[in-house]
């Protein structure tokens, strides 16, 4: 049998650095919003890029259709957003946060901006650019193959 080390595994660390990281996070979106991560997902998309698609939300946040769409209904329910028919095709619509919405995305940014300064702050200036640079090189690989994956 062949000795494999999940411990230096890629995938596996990430998977692991991933859920710690946002453990904390996660807490506060749940109680202050009673948010599901995808929720805040959502959320974050329509607030830093405006109106959207729910298929352009699942290209660009690499989320499955149908948890977009449990999400979108749970921010309806809060009234976080509204969805408009695009008149050229009834079958998609265009989501847009409500002022509520707004504001809880404004809230969970300053709130994200502290705790990824807090995670940030174990690693020296240089250390913060290689991690930031590594972890966007695994991102964009991700995306290249995905796309490569579709020709």
């Amino acid at each position: 049998m062949r000795d494999f080390n999940l411990a230096s595994f890629v995938p596996y660390l990430l998977n692991q650095a991933a859920e710690q990281t946002s453990l904390d996070f996660s807490t506060t979106y749940r109680d202050r919003y009673g948010m599901l991560q995808t929720e805040w997902r959502v959320l974050f998309h329509l607030g830093h890029y405006g109106a959207m698609t729910a298929t352009e939300i699942a290209r660009m946040s690499r989320m499955h259709k149908t948890k977009i769409s449990r999400a979108i209904k749970a921010l309806e329910e809060k009234r976080f957003l509204r969805r408009q028919e695009l008149s050229k095709d009834r079958r998609s619509e265009t989501l847009s946060l409500l002022p509520a919405g707004k504001r809880a995305f404004n809230d969970l940014c300053h709130v994200a901006e502290q705790h990824n300064a807090k995670l940030l702050s174990q690693f020296s200036p240089g250390e913060t650019l290689i991690l930031l640079d590594c972890l966007q090189r695994l991102s964009n690989l991700a995306e290249v193959t995905t796309d490569q994956s579709l020709l």
